[in-house]
């Protein structure tokens, strides 16, 4: 059977290298807000090319922490609206109403699946401060178009950069086009840490300021508290792992970016259909992309699956039901949008990672061609 991720070999590359990284940590006898957790969010500022990381305990903390930051700071207040795609992981929906703020779905881009510019300015109200941006399976959302009009209207952008670390458009990172970006390093993520961790990148000196402290118990300095904070900080053992790992990011999105290549020239089955980006390594469009997973749709998703489970191919489901349907939001479940509702029921992501072979390559391009409907 090809896993659909097989995270046990993929650390298995580094064993040596994230062992002597706890030992590390063991022997410093200082585990949280160290060297390590320092040293990890200069590396990963540097590598998005931004001025501030912040180091936090998780993806959805990095967001929830933003839009509360902008609270603090003035910049939103309770009951504004941020838009963002309707077919997102519900995390992007947590945040937003966790800070008590509206969420306003959009549908996405057709191709892309990624939010779209021209459903943003339609969503636009009086009373719209701010947009989240998802950029989905890997692929940057078209952030030229949305910046503008974030500029245009006085609109704060957050990215939701969850599933998108090192992608980039004309050289500017994930992480570096938004006033702040949201990461996660679940195990799962394409820059993995070794259980739960996460960051937010910005280039404004007040948020960062304004983060380090709500994410520390609200504390600038020990013993004083400027706000209601919470703890949510990047412990030493998982920032000395990451740092480990972020030395092989981009060895191992090329090796993502080549699978996917033979994915889309190779997989021509009528049936099924594929991620729109580059079918050529000289162009620049596939550098946008870092193939986090790789997503195909059919209209025949669960026999399609069957097969290739039959076949010996794990698949995953990112994500059968969107955030509007979910019980959690009573309030979203009478909306309805189409295609996001079809891309639900439609999407399949097949494996896709570092350490596949060229010959279990072969046998999920050769499942996916064999499948009859």
């Amino acid at each position: 059977m090809i896993p659909f991720l097989d995270l046990k070999k993929i650390n298995a590359q580094h064993k040596k290298e994230l062992i002597a990284a706890t030992e590390r940590v063991i022997d410093s006898g200082w585990y949280i807000q160290g060297t390590e957790c320092k040293s990890f969010e200069q590396e990963f500022a540097a590598y998005c090319g931004t001025k501030h990381c912040i180091g936090v305990a998780n993806g959805l903390d990095a967001l929830n922490l933003t839009l509360r930051a902008w609270k603090e700071l003035g910049k939103l207040q309770d009951a504004d609206e941020v838009i963002v795609p309707a077919n997102t992981y519900i995390a992007s929906i947590l945040a937003i109403t966790e800070n008590r703020l509206t969420p306003v779905l959009v549908e996405p881009d057709g191709g892309s699946y990624n939010l779209s510019p021209d459903n943003v300015r339609k969503a636009l109200t009086a009373k719209t401060k701010a947009i989240l941006v998802v950029h989905l399976y890997g692929q940057l959302a078209d952030m030229p178009a949305i910046t503008s009009i974030a500029t245009e209207h006085k609109l704060l952008v957050l990215e939701d950069s969850a599933q998108s670390h090192g992608a980039s458009i004309n050289d500017k990172k994930s992480g570096n086009w938004g006033d702040a970006s949201g990461f996660s390093f679940y195990p799962g993520k394409n820059l993995g840490a070794l259980g739960d961790a996460g960051a937010i990148t910005t280039n404004d000196d007040e948020l960062a300021q304004t983060l380090r402290a709500l994410s520390n118990y609200g504390s600038h300095k020990k013993y004083e508290n400027l706000y209601q904070g919470i703890n949510s900080r990047l412990d030493e053992m998982q920032a000395a792992l990451l740092r480990v790992k972020l030395n092989y990011l981009d060895q191992e999105t090329q090796r993502r970016r080549e699978i996917a290549l033979r994915y889309t020239q190779s997989i021509q089955n009528p049936l099924l259909t594929l991620p729109i980006h580059s079918t050529t390594t000289t162009s620049a469009d596939i550098e946008n992309h870092v193939f986090h997973v790789y997503v195909v749709r059919c209209a025949q998703r669960e026999a399609l699956q069957q097969h290739l489970l039959q076949a010996g191919v794990q698949t995953l489901i990112h994500y059968p039901t969107p955030p509007h349907q979910q019980k959690a939001y009573p309030e979203l479940n009478h909306l309805h949008f189409p295609l996001t509702e079809k891309i639900h029921a439609e999407v399949l992501s097949i494996p896709i990672s570092p350490v596949m072979t060229d010959a279990e390559v072969d046998q999920v391009i050769s499942a996916c061609n064999s499948f009859k409907g």
